[in-house]
């Protein structure tokens, strides 16, 4: 089994879309945890928060799999298609809410 996902060549430098989930601000939703795309920097809800919006994300973009934590003190990435946790060396520190 792979240490990383199969996808992480993929990802590019983003620039977070908001500092909270850009859906639940929109339609005045409320999330639990948020995550980055690492393909566009979409700012979406974890799949704890009442609307998914980061999977959601993941289910109209297939090719936007990898996404990141976007919480303070947390490096940790995600692939949906490989469905594994995982770190990348040498990347730049989590980008975070405020």
């Amino acid at each position: 089994m792979a240490e990383t996902c199969t996808h992480v060549d993929a990802t590019a430098q983003v620039v977070p879309s908001s500092d909270g989930c850009e859906d639940c601000l929109r339609i005045g939703g409320r999330w639990v945890h948020l995550r980055l795309c690492m393909s566009c920097g979409h700012v979406g809800c974890c799949d704890n928060s009442p609307n998914r919006h980061a999977t959601a994300h993941w289910s109209v973009e297939p090719t936007h799999c990898v996404i990141r934590s976007f919480e303070p003190g947390e490096d940790w990435w995600w692939c949906y298609v490989d469905e594994m946790a995982f770190e990348v060396e040498g990347a730049p520190p989590a980008p975070s809410h405020p």
